[in-house]
């Protein structure tokens, strides 16, 4: 929802630490820290899947034995927390100027206890909800990098929420035309 935001910084590609470099291409770290406090495990297990997410689609081979570190800020948390991180680490590869395979988008699907679906969901509506499934979308075919789901649903209706993401994914991949086209073009 306009309600949920999230500030994303990117550092790199840099020169990565002996530990931490990989001699066939980049290693990506991804930092989720939380509007108060530390981040738990929550957080951590949110950062993997961020990563797994990121390093599907960014060209790493093209910068070997560097570090390219991805800090994802939360400000403020009204629900689809984790769709606007995976929207906010799209937005902030493109903006570094990473090469990128494809680019992606994450949506959020509540399932009703009645058995629709809502998108976008807020807070409250993923408290109610039956389960709560969000998904990363690759631009090229569609393709489902990540999903993750919270609660209980039959497959039948996973693939109904799948479907409806990706129709919603459209719209996200225009807003990034859009606003990358309104970027440039001043």
């Amino acid at each position: 929802p306009g309600d949920t935001s999230v500030l994303a910084g990117l550092y790199g590609p840099a020169e990565a630490k002996v530990s931490k470099e990989l001699p066939d291409r980049a290693a990506l770290e991804v930092l989720l820290r939380p509007k108060v406090g530390l981040p738990g495990v929550m957080e951590r297990s949110r950062e993997q899947l961020l990563r797994q997410t990121c390093e599907a689609v960014v060209l790493g081979v093209l910068h070997p034995r560097t570090a390219i570190t991805l800090v994802l800020q939360v400000l403020s948390d009204a629900g689809s927390l984790l769709s606007c991180c995976l929207n906010a680490a799209c937005m902030a590869l493109l903006d570094a100027g990473l090469p990128l395979a494809a680019l992606f988008c994450g949506v959020t699907c509540a399932l009703q206890p009645d058995g629709t679906i809502l998108l976008d969901p807020t807070a409250r509506q993923e408290q109610e909800a039956r389960a709560v499934l969000t998904f990363a979308i690759a631009s090229s075919e569609r393709k489902v990098l990540m999903a993750n789901t919270k609660g209980s649903c039959s497959v039948e209706e996973m693939q109904q929420c799948l479907a409806a993401a990706q129709r919603a994914a459209d719209t996200i991949f225009q807003f990034y035309r859009d606003s990358v086209r309104r970027r440039y073009s001043k």
